[in-house]
């Protein structure tokens, strides 16, 4: 009897040894991918989802996108909850003109928001007309077909559309809800300051910018410590519902949205 006890019991510490390991194996892993997420979120990628309609028809409401961490280097804004462990960014890369670009707002620097870099320091920026001037020159853009969006009043409208392209080549999309006669169609000359940025919607008559000063609501010049990271693909888009609403997929995901490219 005591020899068949002495095995029950080694069989007992066996089992609870293995239900140990298995469950230190199990935080182990845990930790270990909670590891590498904040390592990629802080250092390569950070998801980013659109709240506002500022950047149509570029992206839409509802859209969720990657942000390059790397692709500016890194300054405080750029890590998770902006802790102050250096001044100015390492690794540092300025952005190019066109760039759509996360940023921390500068009136608080805690609000994120995403705009497309127009101005770069030195840089003269001005709105005449409806039409953008950068260094004295206008910016050539051509009209293409209509975008169907929503106007001030919540209406849905075909709204003037344009291809414009900036100097360096870029060329991108924007819409004129007002046409060319919107509240910050005509703007003062703007002097992009040293080691900033000006900032503007490709919605340009409902995006609250650069043309705006931070006293009124707005974002001003853009600090490049500011900078968190390069726009670069649509990694999902629903319209008009959570993305956890799976069992509202079939009719609110925007499937052809899904892997292109920001630009």
């Amino acid at each position: 009897m005591s020899g068949h006890s002495g095995s029950d019991s080694q069989t007992t510490d066996v089992a609870r040894e293995s239900q140990g390991g298995g469950f230190f194996e199990i935080v182990k892993v845990v930790l270990q991918a909670l590891l590498i997420a904040l390592v990629v979120r802080t250092f390569l990628f950070q998801p980013f989802n659109i709240p506002s309609g500022s950047m149509i028809p570029t992206l839409l409401v509802g859209d969720y996108l990657f942000v390059s961490k790397y692709a500016y280097g890194f300054s405080r804004y750029s890590i998770p909850f902006s802790p102050d462990l250096f001044n100015g960014r390492i690794l540092a890369s300025p952005p190019k003109r066109g760039d759509v670009v996360v940023f921390k707002l500068p009136r608080d620097n805690s609000t994120d928001y995403i705009k497309r870099v127009i101005g770069l320091p030195g840089d003269t920026v001005q709105m005449k007309e409806g039409r953008l001037y950068l260094n004295g020159e206008i910016v050539p853009r051509e009209p293409i077909a209509k975008v169907h969006t929503e106007d001030y009043e919540g209406r849905e409208t075909d709204v003037p559309t344009y291809k414009e392209t900036l100097p360096g080549g870029v060329t991108h999309t924007t819409i004129e809800v007002q046409g060319d006669t919107g509240f910050n169609d005509n703007t003062e000359q703007f002097k992009v300051p040293a080691n900033a940025y000006f900032m503007m919607g490709d919605n340009r008559d409902n995006s609250l910018d650069s043309r705006v000063a931070p006293d009124q609501g707005g974002v001003g010049y853009v600090p490049f410590v500011n900078l968190v990271g390069r726009a670069e693909i649509i990694f999902f888009s629903t319209s008009g519902s959570s993305a956890l609403k799976v069992w509202q997929w079939p009719w609110t995901v925007r499937w052809n949205r899904i892997g292109k490219t920001v630009h």
